[in-house]
């Protein structure tokens, strides 16, 4: 293999037939066009120094080089993995702890009120598209067969209702 011998011409020729697959092996694993990248260059690197390590016993070039790919996208995705973790766990043992969880439950409870308060403003068909939307978890047209009313009437009473309680706890 020419490559073996570092020989540039065979070395270009080849990343030019298998880059793109390599780059997309590397970007569907870590869907990370950056991260994709650096593992693309790093296969074509450890190809350029292991070339003489190439066995066509195992496969051809290109699966010798989608195999490097893999791994290194593989280790790149528990490596970030293991780094998020890492953060997270620094984060969760160094915070200050300074929350003042009175002030919260009394802010929750304030919105809460002033939510409700606002919901009696609506009209009945309203208050009842929203809770069956919003509260019970319903699909538009979830509510519109529960109600049965046309679709279009159900969306009309939410966007209706949303903008009307959004003026009043803005309001408040």
């Amino acid at each position: 293999m020419k490559i073996a011998r570092r020989d540039p011409a065979a070395f270009a020729q080849l990343y030019d037939q298998t880059s793109a697959r390599v780059f997309g092996v590397a970007f569907r694993i870590l869907r990370d066009r950056g991260f994709a990248e650096e593992v693309t260059q790093e296969v074509f690197l450890q190809a350029w120094r292991d070339a003489d390590h190439y066995d066509a016993a195992k496969g051809s070039p290109v699966t010798w080089l989608v195999t490097l790919a893999q791994r290194r996208a593989v280790d790149r995705v528990r490596s970030e993995s293991s780094n998020t973790n890492r953060e997270l766990n620094y984060q969760a043992k160094n915070s200050s702890g300074v929350f003042d969880e009175v002030a919260e439950e009394v802010e929750i409870r304030w919105e809460h009120r002033a939510v409700s308060e606002c919901l009696a403003g609506l009209s009945a068909p309203q208050r009842e598209s929203l809770a069956l939307a919003y509260y019970k978890g319903c699909t538009y047209r979830e509510v519109s067969e529960y109600l049965s009313v046309p679709l279009p009437t159900v969306k009309s009473r939410i966007r209706d209702g949303l903008a009307r309680l959004r003026a009043c706890v803005g309001a408040e």
